[in-house]
């Protein structure tokens, strides 16, 4: 899925108009080993929740040093960290956000891992990430930062929001994995290396479809979710989203794009290319572009435009704020 609630703009905007890119691994270069520490001894773990210090709160964040920090996002790799830069002394409200975003990462049992930096008392990991202001997170995935970061403190009902519309944005895409519970004082990872990462059962069969690429079976896996329990919210975002991914399948874009364009009405033409515009990240695009089909379209095409648009909306998620103003536009175009 795509993200986010709220101001799209600003916050989690900038995050929120594109797909999950791998861009550069994080350059650690700027964090120099302390001198207590030997070349080429291992990184220490996390430090343990400091209620004092108001940084980590429950089993899935941990405080993050320069020490822990390589630990911390190597441990991306089995599952998304979600960093977030906040500074007691400069800006104490960052702090308080640091801690809502570790109670709201808690609740999603391992999907996500808090790192939260404390850049008051570590200020080289501020210098090394380039962080301009407090509080701000960014999510890492596989070693590298997922999208652009998100200044600002959100509300735990938008972080909700936005862990939910990352859920089922992963689980399209396959990553599946879960942190381990972190004890205190354990660094991130440091767990039994040869550990399977956990996984919900279930949803194990549609993300292993997912992963082997044979969206048929995940659709049909995803199917059997929302049959046995319909209030499943995962389990439904994720199935309209296979479905949107059954859609695209094998589909030339630039193909795609210059038939929509030389039919501007044609249904199938039109509601392909806003598929692909979701699958790419372009949310917008994709509600704008069938609003507007809907809006020139009457009868049995209009009522397939605006069928195959609300298929849409349910990928993104109910509570996204451009499905809201999708369906304020939809309304609009309707009535």
């Amino acid at each position: 899925m795509i993200l986010a609630r709220g101001q799209p703009s600003g916050k989690m905007g900038a995050m929120s108009q594109q797909p999950f890119s791998r861009p550069g691994a994080i350059d650690l270069s700027g964090l120099r080993r302390p001198a207590s520490q030997p070349a080429g001894a291992p990184a220490t773990g996390a430090a343990p929740a400091n209620a004092a210090g108001g940084s980590a709160t429950g089993a899935y964040s941990v405080e993050v040093t320069e020490q822990s920090f390589q630990t911390v996002i190597e441990s991306s790799m089995t599952a998304p960290v979600v960093l977030v830069f906040h500074s007691p002394s400069q800006a104490p409200e960052s702090s308080t956000f640091a801690r809502d975003v570790a109670a709201v990462a808690d609740e999603y049992e391992g999907r996500y891992l808090a790192g939260l930096v404390d850049i008051d008392a570590s200020p080289q990991i501020a210098q090394a990430m380039q962080i301009p202001q407090v509080p701000l997170m960014l999510v890492i995935i596989d070693g590298r930062p997922a999208s652009q970061p998100i200044p600002g403190a959100l509300s735990q009902e938008e972080l909700r929001t936005l862990f939910n519309q990352l859920g089922q944005q992963l689980t399209a895409q396959g990553i599946s994995g879960r942190h381990q519970p972190q004890a205190a004082g354990a660094g991130a990872g440091a767990d039994d290396e040869s550990a399977e990462p956990e996984m919900d059962p279930r949803y194990a069969a549609a993300q292993d479809a997912l992963a082997a690429n044979d969206i048929d079976l995940a659709v049909a896996e995803y199917q059997k979710l929302v049959d046995a329990n319909p209030a499943d919210v995962e389990a439904a975002g994720g199935l309209a989203m296979a479905k949107v991914l059954q859609r695209v399948q094998g589909v030339d874009l630039n193909s795609a794009r210059e038939a929509a364009a030389q039919a501007p009405d044609d249904i199938d033409a039109q509601t392909l290319v806003a598929d692909l515009d979701l699958t790419g990240g372009h949310v917008d695009d994709a509600f704008n572009r069938l609003v507007d089909l809907v809006r020139r379209t009457a009868g049995d095409e209009r009522d397939k435009a605006r069928t195959h648009l609300l298929g849409l909306f349910a990928a993104v998620g109910n509570e996204d704020s451009r499905v809201i103003r999708g369906r304020q536009n939809l309304a609009s175009a309707l009535f």
